[in-house]
């Protein structure tokens, strides 16, 4: 029998660990304001979630979801904002059309930082997608700046469930649950 493989392309990915510190974050939101990853002080965790951006409609059913839902984890002590590297044109077209006017809503995410933060990154396919685009992808982060949970995905589909999120983080919190996958 023979087997034959292939060769990945060879480059140089970042993997974030949990219990250690994640890449700073700067991001412009709908609200004009800018958003700063290290300012922000919520009394358990920060959630950012990395979504494709407009020209996907499966970010739109998961945004849709996760706006519904935000009282549910601001009472756990979390808080959330959503991030693409659409231009602020785009992602405002988001907010509206998909009805996630509650939801923070941050633009402009680079290449670079996309990279920086272990997304996996997408060049487009179809004329209705960007040149380049991240893949989805969910971090909650301590007010400390440690990371405490990273879920990524290359396609835009098998991305964290909300409530199974909203479950395991209601146990975390009542049972001095510690970080899981830090070992490398």
């Amino acid at each position: 029998m023979t087997v034959t493989t292939t060769t990945p392309a060879t480059t140089s990915a970042i993997r974030l660990v949990p219990g250690n510190n994640v890449p700073a974050l700067t991001i412009d939101t709908l609200s004009g304001n800018a958003w700063n990853l290290a300012a922000q002080t919520p009394r358990n965790y920060t959630m950012v979630v990395f979504y494709r951006g407009l020209h996907c409609p499966l970010c739109a059913e998961y945004l849709k979801q996760l706006n519904s839902k935000l009282s549910q984890f601001h009472d756990l002590g979390i808080e959330v904002i959503a991030i693409s590297g659409d231009t602020r044109e785009k992602a405002a077209n988001s907010s509206e059309t998909w009805g996630v006017k509650d939801l923070t809503l941050g633009y402009g995410l680079t290449r670079e930082a996309m990279q920086q933060w272990g997304l996996y990154v997408s060049k487009g396919a179809f004329d209705y997608e960007p040149a380049y685009f991240n893949e989805p992808g969910l971090f909650l982060i301590g007010p400390d700046g440690v990371l405490f949970f990273a879920s990524i995905n290359n396609a835009p589909y098998g991305r964290t469930d909300l409530d199974a999120l909203l479950g395991g983080m209601d146990f975390v919190l009542n049972n001095n649950y510690p970080v899981r996958g830090t070992e490398v």
